[in-house]
């Protein structure tokens, strides 16, 4: 599994993480099929972003008709996030900067 980060120099905390969506070798053909229809789909992909204010963020979201698919939680990896989708079914994360 290989991976490359980008991000633009004048802003040093924000990362692009590309990799391959199929790379693991734990995956079987018929998984990296599956993988391929939901690329061509829309709804494979995710972004995750990132807010101080999570709650305000969610609100303006759910007051502009996002599709919501998760309110602000508390996860149990250790960050407080929510979840959307854009028109094309892809997953759109926020989490919160503490």
């Amino acid at each position: 599994m290989r991976w490359i980060t980008v991000g633009p120099a004048d802003q040093p905390g924000t990362s692009i993480v590309l990799h391959p969506p199929a790379a693991d070798p734990g995956i079987t053909d018929d998984e990296r099929r599956t993988i391929a229809e939901m690329m061509a789909k829309g709804t494979y992909a995710i972004i995750t972003l990132a807010t101080t204010d999570l709650d305000g963020t969610f609100e303006r979201l759910q007051a502009s008709d996002a599709e919501v698919a998760q309110e602000p939680t508390e996860q149990p990896y250790g960050v407080r996030d929510c979840a959307v989708r854009d028109p094309a079914g892809n997953l759109i994360r926020i989490q919160e900067l503490r």
